[in-house]
């Protein structure tokens, strides 16, 4: 999935990939997560979001399975 790079202090990249409602965000610590039935709206949202790091802790961690990503 190709990822986007980010303006924000935990976040470096984040990647979407619609038809699979799958949000990839890479940490500035370099590890990659996975979150599962992200709707579109929702990682739009993110994109938009004066504070990414918050926006994922608040609104997407909380509702939405994840994992960490195979390295």
């Amino acid at each position: 999935m190709k990822r986007t790079h980010v303006s924000s202090s935990a976040i470096r990249s984040i990647g979407y990939d619609a038809e699979l409602h799958l949000l990839e965000i890479e940490y500035v610590s370099g590890d990659v997560y996975l979150y599962y039935y992200v709707p579109e709206d929702e990682y739009e949202q993110l994109t938009k979001a004066e504070s990414k790091g918050i926006y994922v802790n608040q609104r997407i961690k909380p509702k939405y399975p994840y994992n960490k990503a195979a390295a």
